[in-house]
């Protein structure tokens, strides 16, 4: 059996590059850190980092509860008759 085998990724240029700099900052090459990480996902049993979604300032977040509320009916979404009643509404808000 083979000491190794290949991974063949494809990652944009930039990206590749800055993690060649910070990995040779540790004395590392980009190889050892994807060897590092699958050996650490093999050891906890997934991804060894927690993944979450993104954070959003608070008027972000609460335009979004407000589109989930619409959604499961707990509040009335607004309607217009035309296109025209709703731009007028929003000059207005501006």
């Amino acid at each position: 059996m083979a000491k190794t085998a290949n991974l063949n990724i494809r990652i944009d240029p930039e990206t590749k590059l800055n993690a060649e700099r910070l990995f040779s900052c540790f004395g590392i090459t980009v190889t050892d850190a994807v060897t590092l990480f699958l050996h650490q996902s093999l050891l906890v049993g997934g991804l060894p980092f927690e993944v979450k979604q993104p954070r959003f300032n608070r008027e972000t977040e609460a335009a979004l509860q407000e589109a989930r509320d619409i959604a499961s009916g707990k509040i009335a979404g607004k309607g217009y008759r035309c296109a025209k009643e709703l731009f007028t509404e929003l000059d207005v808000q501006c």
